[in-house]
Formats: C-alpha cells, sequence, structure tokens
C-alpha cells in the first residue's frame, strides 16, 4: 500500500484533515471515523458515479445511503439543480446529523458543499475530490456555491467540510484536458507565494502530465499545503486568502462570458493568469522575461494563454466589475510583484487594465 500523507486544516474546532494517497477508495476506516450519524446522501455526477459510487457505497457498510447524480459540466452549477440536491435529502428525510459526500470534481464540491451548509442550516459534509483541481483546490477550504447568469459564484457560503479524502487513483480517469485545467491551480500556488515550487513544476512538467504518482502526489501535497496554510490565517477572505485568486478576475470574465461550460475553470484561470502577468508588467513590477516564463509555463501545460476572440474588451470590463472582489465600486486584482510572490491592489487605472486586455488579444 502506498503511502498516505495527511494535512491539517488549522481552524480550531473546526478544523480538518486532508489525507493524499493512492486507493484511499479503498481504506473504509479512513471515512467511516469522519460520518457521526447514521443517514448519508452521496452527490455525484454522470461522469464519476459509473466509475467510483459502488466504491464509495461499499465503503458505508451499517449506515444508511442515499445518492442523487447530477448532469456534468459548469453549466448545471445552479440554483435549479441544487435543487434537486434538496428534493433528494427531503424525500428521503434526511435529518440534520445527515453527512453529505461530495463525489466529483469542484461543481460536485461546490453544489454539494452548498447544499450542506444550507440543508436544515448546516448538516456534515466530506470531500472526495477526483480531478486534479477539485483535489488541490476547491475542494479545501470551505468556498461553495452556484453561479448566475451574471456572475460566477455568486452566491454561495463559507462551509468547512469534516474531511477531505483525494484518492490520487482517480486521476487515472480524468481526461487530459481536466489534468491540464488542474494543472493552472498548481502553478496559482507557485507564482503566489513559492517561486521553487514554480521551477519544480516548470522541470516536472512532462511527468505531471504523464500522471506520474509521485509527481502528481508532491504537487498535490505541496498545493494543499499552502491552500491549507492561507486559509487558516483568513479562513473569510479578508485579507491574504485573497492572493489564491490571481488570475481568477479575468477567468471569472471568460467563464461567464463564453457561457459557463465553454472554457474550463482552469483553462480560464490559466489564460487570466497570463493576463494578469502582463498587468503586472504594465505596472512596472515584473519584467517581460517573467511575462514569458509565466506564458511559457501555461502552454508547456496546454492551457490557453490569450483572451478569447470572441469576447470584446468591454465585455471584459463589464463582467470584471460585478466580481467578488469589488468593495465599494473599486475591483482590487491580484497581480505579480514577482513570480512567488503576488499581492491584491487597486493601485491601477482604469486605462492600465483596458491594456492589458487589449495586448491579451491574438495578434
Amino acid at each position: 500500500m502506498s503511502e498516505t500523507t495527511t494535512l491539517k486544516v488549522d481552524l480550531g474546532e473546526r478544523s480538518y484533515p486532508i489525507y493524499i494517497g493512492q486507493n484511499l477508495l479503498d481504506q473504509p476506516d479512513i471515512l467511516k471515523k469522519h460520518i457521526p450519524g447514521k443517514n448519508v446522501l452521496i452527490v455525484s455526477n454522470e461522469i464519476v458515479a459509473p466509475l467510483y459510487l459502488k466504491k464509495v457505497e461499499a465503503l458505508l457498510s451499517g449506515i444508511r445511503f442515499e445518492s442523487v447524480i447530477l448532469p456534468d459540466g459548469e453549466q448545471y452549477k445552479n440554483l435549479e439543480v441544487l435543487n434537486t440536491i434538496y428534493d433528494a435529502l427531503l424525500s428521503h428525510r434526511m435529518d440534520r446529523n445527515t453527512t453529505i459526500i461530495a463525489l466529483g470534481g469542484g461543481v460536485v464540491g461546490d453544489m454539494a458543499g452548498f447544499a450542506a451548509a444550507s440543508y436544515q442550516r448546516g448538516v456534515h459534509l466530506i470531500q472526495i475530490p477526483t480531478t486534479l483541481l477539485s483535489q488541490v483546490d476547491s475542494s479545501v477550504g470551505g468556498k461553495t456555491g452556484v453561479n448566475h447568469p451574471l456572475g460566477k459564484n455568486m452566491i454561495g457560503a463559507f462551509y468547512q467540510p469534516r474531511a477531505v479524502i483525494a484518492d490520487t487513483s482517480t486521476l487515472n480517469t480524468l481526461d487530459s484536458r481536466q489534468l491540464s485545467a488542474g494543472l493552472a491551480e498548481v502553478i496559482k500556488y507557485g507564482l503566489i507565494k513559492d517561486a521553487d515550487f514554480f521551477d519544480w513544476i516548470d522541470q516536472n512538467m512532462d511527468a505531471l502530465l504523464q500522471r506520474d504518482p509521485k509527481a502528481l502526489a508532491y504537487a498535490i501535497k505541496i498545493s494543499c499545503q499552502t491552500k491549507a496554510d492561507v486559509v487558516a490565517a483568513d479562513e473569510k477572505e479578508s485579507g491574504q486568502r485573497a492572493l489564491l485568486n490571481l488570475g481568477h478576475t479575468f477567468g471569472h470574465a471568460i467563464e461567464t462570458g463564453m457561457g459557463y461550460g465553454e472554457w474550463l475553470h482552469g483553462e480560464a484561470v490559466g489564460a487570466g493568469m497570463c493576463m494578469a502577468a502582463r498587468m503586472s508588467a504594465l505596472l512596472g513590477w515584473i519584467d517581460e522575461a517573467q511575462v514569458n516564463k509565466v506564458i511559457a509555463i501555461m502552454e508547456n501545460a496546454r492551457l490557453p494563454t490569450m483572451a478569447p476572440d470572441s469576447m470584446s474588451e468591454q465585455q471584459f470590463l463589464d463582467l470584471m466589475s460585478v466580481d467578488k472582489k469589488v468593495l465599494d465600486g473599486v475591483l482590487r486584482l491580484v497581480l505579480l510583484k514577482r513570480i512567488g510572490h503576488a499581492i491584491v491592489t487597486n493601485d491601477y487605472s482604469k486605462e492600465q487594465l483596458a491594456e492589458a486586455i487589449r495586448i491579451s488579444y491574438k495578434k
């Protein structure tokens, strides 16, 4: 049996473990010790359920469980589909001691998490992320929610799970596009806080794309540890947690503008980080060589680096103006002082933002 790494998100009484390792879905003790009651609702989707639902059900001997299967895709992360989770909870008479298990990628995790936060004002939650993006990012930290046609993740809650179980074996069934999307979030951690990790990713990109188990395990461990440290210091995003949004303000505009599901979240964030790097250079904070390093690592990860041609500059500006990071009418951006050091700032002009968008279109 391969080694299991256990990290901790330190939030006092609400602290919880992150388990990272291969074949964790073959180990019932890990899951069952975090289920306090006798009722479980498993939330999955039509892609993941045929692969792993039976495995999770097999871990639940002695516990009453039901499941709800959601359609797959960001376009279904909305209030209408969320209601199918509430329907299942109510029709099966699930009580306040119920545990919701989120089995899937970021969309499943966000929706199941929001259902857990809001059903009977809060039931237990366990995250079992099955994509690289959800293992390194969305399953950790307690951000839950759904999209609205006017903005991504605008309806939601901070709600921490009881545990995160990241079985890296599930990445063997992940398609290549989803793998690359997850690498965008891995790269983000290097860019915002850890230049050495950024260099390691750069040097090990081929191994990561080829799903080398040791390389993936290391990337997931460092990513989760970074996020756990940030969340422990700033759970509700009043300060440094906002750094985790590098590339996301540009990226969310792409996702909303293109229609949810057209670009994967990680693809939009990859292009968004390139746009943030170009803006950082316009402000004189980084040089062209560093911009080119950011673009090159995204290209090597098989991620987009430019804005979509079908979106206008004005559409970008309009969509960014309704981002969650707008405070008192001012949009705060996460930008780079250098690779490995990001800051949150509103110290820029509208003209500089417009120029950063303009130069992000294919010539």
